[in-house]
């Protein structure tokens, strides 16, 4: 089911998806992603993923061109405390294809500890057999 999809004006986008047959939500970026759209994008994910209280989320960055979202601060201090409070336990990131590398590399401030698994993947198919796995010992 398509939640939401934001397009920009420079051909970049965003979705959001729950896959209702594995139940977990599916991000996918692609283009050029600023730091405003991407704000937007997981600003979006807040408000409209919140009543499904899913746990799961697959963050599939593979489409994505150029420097990725470089607010690790915000996205530490803002959204992940605001996602944890709406259920979010498992994200599954798939690192862009035209780099393989992410600067998602955060460690987590003390109070998420045992609260979030984050895991990096260079492709889908790893991030969605880890969600199952992350979704069996539940």
């Amino acid at each position: 089911m398509n939640l939401f999809t934001l397009p920009d004006a420079d051909g970049s986008w965003c979705t959001l998806f729950y896959d209702e047959t594995e139940r977990w939500l599916r991000a996918r970026w692609g283009g050029y992603v600023d730091p405003l759209e991407a704000m937007r994008g997981a600003q979006a994910y807040l408000a409209t993923a919140g009543p499904l209280h899913c746990p799961y989320l697959l963050n599939d960055n593979v489409a994505l061109r150029g420097p990725w979202f470089d607010s690790v601060d915000w996205l530490q201090q803002a959204w992940l405390p605001h996602a944890l409070r709406l259920g979010l336990r498992y994200i599954a990131h798939v690192v862009q294809a035209d780099t393989r590398v992410d600067v998602l590399t955060l460690t987590f401030p003390e109070p998420v500890v045992g609260q979030l698994e984050l895991q990096l993947f260079h492709t889908v198919a790893e991030a969605e057999d880890w969600l199952r796995t992350c979704q069996q010992r539940t």
